[in-house]
This record gives C-alpha cells, sequence and structure tokens, in this order.
C-alpha cells in the first residue's frame, strides 16, 4: 500500500473541501455555534421562563367554600396566588387556559372538619400546562400546611401532646458530587448525543460530494483514469470524510465545554454537594476520552456514509439515502439520556455502547473493562465497513451507474 499515493488523494479532496461551503458549515459553523447556542441558550431561556412562573401570582377560582371562611382564609393567604370570583363556565376556562387551576370546596366544609368528618377538596388543573402544575402546586401545599394543623388542634383537643404526630424525622441527603449527580449523568448523555450525532452529521456532505458529488459533476471518470489504484483512492477519500467527522465532533466538545465554563462562572451560588443543582463542566481528561472513544465509531460511519453514497448517481439521491439513517443514529445516542446503565451485552450494540460510556466518561467514571469491549468491537465494525467501501469502488457497475 502507497501512503504518498494515498496522501496525493487525502490532500487533493481536502482543498476541494475548504472549498465546498455546505462542508465548512456542516464542519465548523454548526459545532462551533449552533449547538452551544441551543444547548446553553435555550437551557437558560428555560429556566429564565420556569422562574418568571414561580414568581407570578396565578388566578385562581374557588367554587364554593361561601360557609367555610377558614378554608377561605387558608386560599386567600396562599402566597402569589390571586382568589378571583367563580363563574359557571369555571371548567371550561381552566381548559382554555383562562386561568391555571380552579379549586372546588363541597358545601359546609368547615362544619365536617370541626365534626371529624371527610371531605375532599378538589384541585382542578390542566395535565403537563407548566402554569397550572405550578399554581396547583401551590395551592396544594398550603391545603397540607392547613390539614396538619387540623389534625394538631385534634391531637391537642385530646390532651395529648403535638409532638405525638412527629415521633422521628427522616432526612434525605444527596452525598454525590455535584459532577456525578443524576443530572450531571443527563448532562452527559447530552453530551454523548452531540458528539454521535455531529460525526454522523459532519461526514454526511462530504462523503456525499466524495462519490455522488463527483459521479455527477462528471469528475469520477477522470479521478478513475489516474495511476492511483482503487484502494489508494477509497482510503484517501474515506480519510477525508473521517477528517471532517471528527474535527465537527472535537469543535463541538471544545465549544460546547467553553460555553458551559462561561455559564458557571457567572452563576450567583456555586454548586455544593448535596446540593439539587449541576454545575457543568468537561474536563480536559473527559474531553480527551470521549475523543478517543469517538475515532472508531467515526470510522464506522465514515466508511458505512461513503458505501452507501458509492451508489447513488446524483447528490440528491444521496441524501435521499443517508439521511433516513440519521434516525438509526439518533434513536440509540437518545437512549443514553435515559437512566440506562452500560453493561457486557449493551457494549455490544452499536453507537448505543459509545453513547453509554462517553456518558459515564463525562461524569469522570472509566470502567476499563467496558472501555475495552467497547473500543475493540466498535473497530471491528469499522473495520468491517471499510472493507465493504473499498469494495464498492472495485465494482463498476456501482461506480457507473447509468
Amino acid at each position: 500500500m502507497s501512503l504518498r499515493n494515498i496522501g496525493i488523494v487525502y490532500r487533493k479532496e481536502l482543498r476541494e473541501a475548504l472549498r465546498d461551503r455546505r462542508t465548512v458549515i456542516a464542519s465548523v459553523v454548526i459545532p462551533l455555534f449552533l449547538f452551544p447556542l441551543l444547548s446553553v441558550g435555550f437551557g437558560a431561556l428555560v429556566g429564565n421562563i420556569i422562574n418568571k412562573t414561580k414568581e407570578a401570582s396565578p388566578k385562581v377560582m374557588v367554587v364554593g367554600g361561601e360557609d367555610s371562611p377558614a378554608v377561605l382564609a387558608v386560599l386567600k393567604a396562599t402566597p402569589k396566588v390571586e382568589i378571583v370570583p367563580a363563574t359557571p363556565n369555571w371548567k371550561d376556562l381552566v381548559v382554555e387556559k383562562e386561568i391555571p387551576v380552579a379549586v372546588e370546596i363541597p358545601s359546609g366544609f368547615d362544619k365536617s372538619v370541626a365534626d371529624q368528618k371527610k371531605l375532599e377538596v378538589t384541585i382542578y388543573d390542566y395535565s403537563g400546562e407548566l402554569k397550572s402544575e405550578i399554581a396547583a402546586g401551590k395551592l396544594n401545599d398550603s391545603l397540607k400546611a392547613y390539614r396538619e394543623e387540623v389534625v394538631k388542634a385534634r391531637v391537642v383537643g385530646q390532651k395529648l401532646p403535638a409532638d405525638l404526630l412527629d415521633p422521628f424525622k427522616v432526612t434525605q441527603r444527596n452525598i454525590a458530587p455535584p459532577e456525578k449527580s443524576g443530572a450531571a449523568l443527563f448532562f452527559g448523555g447530552f453530551i454523548a448525543y452531540i458528539v454521535v450525532f455531529l460525526c454522523f452529521n459532519g461526514g454526511m456532505h462530504p462523503a456525499i460530494d466524495l462519490t455522488a458529488g463527483e459521479k455527477e459533476r462528471g469528475t469520477m471518470e477522470t479521478i478513475l483514469s489516474s495511476p492511483i489504484s482503487r484502494s489508494h483512492l477509497v482510503i484517501g477519500k474515506f480519510l477525508l470524510v473521517l477528517t471532517t467527522a471528527l474535527s465537527t465532533a472535537a469543535l463541538s466538545v471544545v465549544s460546547m465545554g467553553i460555553s458551559f465554563a462561561l455559564v458557571n462562572t457567572f452563576q450567583a451560588k456555586p454548586v455544593q454537594a448535596g446540593d439539587e443543582g449541576i454545575q457543568m463542566h468537561i474536563g480536559v481528561g473527559a474531553a480527551l476520552s470521549v475523543f478517543i472513544m469517538a475515532i472508531p465509531l467515526a470510522v464506522l460511519f465514515s466508511s458505512v456514509q461513503l458505501m452507501i453514497a458509492s451508489f447513488a448517481k446524483t447528490y440528491k439521491e444521496a441524501q435521499t439515502y443517508l439521511v433516513p439513517l440519521i434516525f438509526i443514529v439518533i434513536i440509540p445516542a437518545i437512549a443514553a439520556m435515559l437512566p440506562i446503565d452500560l453493561n457486557a451485552k449493551l457494549a455490544l450494540v452499536p453507537i448505543l455502547n459509545v453513547s453509554l460510556l462517553c456518558k459515564e466518561l463525562v461524569i469522570g467514571t472509566y470502567h476499563w473493562n467496558f472501555i475495552a469491549i467497547i473500543f475493540t468491537s466498535t473497530c471491528a465494525y469499522a473495520a468491517v465497513a471499510l472493507f465493504l467501501a473499498t469494495k464498492m469502488f472495485q465494482r463498476e457497475s456501482v461506480l457507473f451507474r447509468s
């Protein structure tokens, strides 16, 4: 095998790729700017919306309760809630999101409580609607506190100590550091998803351009007539696709790491162990580990894309073949954000294994046995895909489809 010939093909394809606006946008612009903007910017926007919703004072309709001033006083004293008069169409108003919630108090509620009769207060909300669920949570907390006061009053009325209702306390404390908390695991899965997706997306456009694109431009015959073997030609093209795939993934991790570092720097309160918050951070070791594990995955993607795109006659036809593969890649990548633990069987599943491993690497957990299995198996899959891609370039029926 001549490394010189492969280098000639690689340099030639690299120069042309750098002149291609689509390749530059997919490999540089998107990972550097778009994904950090979407992840950090969208996350900050969502957090701001949730905080504003919690600070708002939603309007709440109270249905009934005219003969129960005690419970009405409790509802009116609920922080950041505005009680408004009920109307006959109060259910429709909740469904149409005119009001977030409505509370129905049964007739004679205060008297029934005094007589120790059990009644039910119903909170009508709009399930899945943020404003409605937050308002319902505020009312539920107030009614729970009122219920506890009623129970304590009954106990004291029986000349029993109020502490009887609270014989012991249960305290739940998180001892995991912030970088390994449940939220951090989700963040690690998100990073894995970005790396996997961009490895595939970064190599897709050059793979199409180096095969179907050259057929469409009529330059494939010229390249094949040069004094370079088919194997050298396909390896040179493959290396260019691999370069763009890895560059895209590396730039995305670096840009997101810088973005999250800036977010953490401007946090008003640092996250400590035991807190429910999360400090989004990508260490140098974690970033390097993720990049190393992405190499065989990028080889696999590049080989498959080059092989499939070689069947197409035009650029659009190649896109038709490759775009559906995005869903095959995304589904196991998204699965890494779910509470799935890496095991020996999953370590053999392509794409999913690397996604789950990257999630662990981001939080600083290194399962060396699984790392060896995943790296070896992914390299094997990549070698098979590269071998098939090389074979495709040996077939005239594939290269010169009419």
